[in-house]
């Protein structure tokens, strides 16, 4: 495998795996990774641990502790004692200096935790190692830990009545993340929490819990106080449905499946739960004949092929205006061809593999759907076996064409890198296709004429629309769905809101 240079721990070095190896052996050697609990790594209660698996060549990568409901249990009581003691007497200035320590902390240790996400989950490290967005999620947090505040109302009322609001921390949070970018799921979820106050137990996805743990430590290296943040890796069934029935939860903070959302809105009915949900997404990218094509063709194909079509709000339903369409499918075709689909840790890989043997098999059952109901393939369509790929998780861009709006490839969350290529004639005819689907999460709109842009922003539906671009996302930007896409949003003042109670306050003067 080709090396490069790196810095790691203040030294010099190639990537080679000795090199990974040297970079997790703090975290990964010997036994099993153990859940983060009160402040310190414990096996779980019952002893059973289950097995990270690299995608990209199919070998053990380690055993981690499975959490069930005993060990939500003690968790959700640490959080519980971290709120009610010493975090409620640390003032906003002293939890902005922890989450500036945290990013501090983060930067210096950027390679280890972005390699946990190559080795773990299979996105190429030149991307997990990339500190922009986190650091960037840390800072922001950090600025608004000592922004939030109440505000004096005036009122009606006869006599003297002094009336304001306080926001207060609503307590002890559950989130629950996907395994398709641990580190902004992760951090989408603690920084919200040390920003106002909060205490949380964070459930990592079960095919890609490594980084949340490591993270979670980095916290407890910041000077957070031990049971602030909590992580308890373990199954949805297990350990996730204990986490959100459990009475000692005042918020639920969830991203992943439609399916797995209904679950939990249902499971949060006992306790009244709030709740905040990201859910899935079947997004539509629009792309208009008076379109910028060079821009839009590498937009719209990295749109949905990007962390190999991993992405809730990917682009991959594509609509693009009869006139243009044979040349604009033809040219994506060929960019997600030319794509260099490997092993993360390979410093030309641009595409990784899918998460598991059983996100692969759902990929290629819904490719074979596709092909059966009269769809084909104009690039892709199968598993990538040649040489050292046969032995991961890897599938080809697929650009499919001959697609008819209710098939299930165009209706339905693949989770790969998966497109659908439909031509359509008019704006009207476009936005009501665009519409017709149950999700609502993100849009794209590709165009040179402003009026069309501004007239497809207002009537799509979704939570995000990118104009001449996909996927742009920043701290304070908020970022959520419409429909059955969910409700709340990440990242934003919006999220915040989310995090904290409002209590009135009504004084007589008189």
């Amino acid at each position: 495998m080709a090396s490069r240079s790196v810095i790691a721990n203040g030294e010099e070095s190639s990537v080679t795996e000795p090199v990974h190896q040297r970079l997790t052996e703090g975290f990964l050697s010997g036994g099993a990774v153990g859940l983060l609990i009160d402040g310190k790594l414990v096996p779980a209660e019952s002893g059973q641990t289950f097995e990270s698996i690299n995608p990209a060549t199919g070998d053990p990568l380690a055993q981690i502790a499975d959490g069930g409901p005993a060990d939500i249990d003690k968790a959700v009581r640490a959080a519980r004692a971290a709120f009610e003691g010493e975090w409620s007497r640390w003032r906003p200035h002293d939890r902005q200096r922890a989450l500036l320590r945290l990013a501090d902390l983060f930067e210096a240790h950027v390679d280890e935790v972005g390699l946990l996400d190559t080795l773990d989950m299979g996105a190429p490290w030149v991307r997990t190692r990339n500190p922009a967005r986190p650091l960037g999620l840390l800072h922001w947090y950090a600025a608004q830990a000592v922004a939030l505040h109440g505000e004096t109302i005036p009122n009606s009322l006869a006599g003297e009545y002094l009336s304001y609001t306080v926001k207060e921390p609503v307590g002890v949070v559950a989130g629950i993340i996907p395994w398709n970018a641990p580190i902004p799921g992760a951090l989408w979820k603690i920084g919200p929490v040390l920003a106002t106050g909060c205490t949380l137990v964070l459930k990592p996805a079960e095919d890609a819990s490594l980084t949340a743990i490591r993270l979670g430590l980095l916290c407890l290296d910041a000077g957070i106080p031990p049971g602030v943040i909590n992580v308890v890796s373990g199954g949805g069934a297990t350990a996730g449905h204990a986490l959100v029935t459990n009475p000692g939860i005042d918020k639920i903070a969830f991203t992943g499946s439609l399916e797995t959302g209904r679950q939990i809105i249902a499971a949060s009915a006992t306790n009244v739960t709030r709740l905040t949900l990201e859910l899935g997404g079947k997004s539509p990218d629009i792309v208009f004949a008076d379109a910028d094509l060079d821009q839009a063709v590498p937009g719209a194909a990295m749109a949905i092929f990007g962390n190999s079509g991993q992405v809730c709000s990917a682009g991959s339903r594509l609509f693009v205006q009869r006139e243009i369409y044979d040349e604009f499918v033809a040219r994506v075709a060929e960019f997600g061809a030319q794509l260099k689909v490997g092993n993360g840790v390979e410093a030309d890989t641009q595409l990784g593999p899918i998460v598991s043997q059983r996100q692969l098999e759902r990929v290629l059952a819904y490719i074979d759907s596709g092909t059966a109901e009269g769809a084909h393939p104009i690039t892709g369509g199968a598993r990538l076996t040649d040489g050292p790929l046969a032995r991961g998780f890897f599938v080809a861009p697929t650009v499919f064409g001959s697609v008819a709006d209710d098939m299930r490839i165009a209706t339905e969350e693949i989770f790969g890198p998966v497109v659908t290529a439909v031509p359509f004639d008019d704006l009207d005819e476009v936005t009501r296709r665009a519409n017709a689907t149950e999700f609502g999460l993100g849009a794209g709109i590709w165009t040179t004429s402003l009026r069309t842009a501004h007239r497809m922003a207002k009537a799509v539906k979704a939570g995000s629309i990118w104009v001449n671009g996909y996927q742009a996302m920043d701290p304070a930007v908020p970022f959520g769905g419409m429909k059955r896409s969910g409700f709340g949003r990440e990242s934003g003042r919006e999220q915040l809101d989310e995090y904290l109670d409002v209590k009135a306050v009504w004084v007589n003067l008189t």
